[in-house]
């Protein structure tokens, strides 16, 4: 646990803070974005990631240091299994969790400036595409066209999340909360 040394207290806070946020948001986006998927049989989830993947982003740009992305992640997997919440996914909630935060990590790694919209809408959008792909292969099972679909949804999704994380960083730093 020596690693997490290099994260100050107020790190910490902003991690814990975009895992909780990215967690409230997914049982009150998810319903509503149902509304519109279902009858387009299109996976919720894909649809709506982008909104609760924002959060992953956020926490990179803030905290701007190796991990925190991957942390945001593996707290969200910890607590929602830890709660006993595994919805459809079961144990591969660990791995639809987790593996977005780490995704969005490496490719935050070519970003020297992370305080740009292009940052936010990439980041938001490899981490709806990385959660689509895994829920959409091992827990779905969908054939070749819905899963195209499904991804072509997780991404216009992340580019909205994208913006609307950019937006959120940029009202943070204007207000100086950040």
């Amino acid at each position: 646990m020596s690693w997490l040394r290099k994260y100050s207290s107020q790190d910490l806070l902003y991690i814990a803070i975009m895992s909780a946020l990215g967690l409230a948001a997914k049982p009150i986006i998810t319903p509503l974005i149902h509304l519109i998927s279902a009858p387009l049989m299109i996976p919720g989830g894909s649809l709506a990631g982008g909104l609760y993947m924002m959060w992953i982003a956020l926490a990179i740009a803030i905290v701007n240091k190796p991990g925190a992305g991957f942390l945001v992640g593996i707290t969200q997997a910890i607590v929602m299994l830890s709660m006993g919440y595994f919805g459809n996914h079961g144990a591969v909630s660990l791995i639809s969790y987790t593996m977005p935060g780490l995704i969005a990590e490496i490719i935050s790694l070519f970003f020297r400036n992370k305080r740009t919209l292009p940052f936010h809408v990439i980041i938001v959008t490899a981490a709806n595409l990385t959660g689509a792909v895994i829920v959409t292969i091992i827990v779905m099972r969908l054939a070749t066209i819905p899963f195209i679909i499904s991804l072509i949804a997780a991404a216009i999704s992340g580019i909205v999340g994208g913006i609307i994380s950019y937006s959120l960083f940029n009202k943070l730093t204007k207000f100086r909360i950040i």
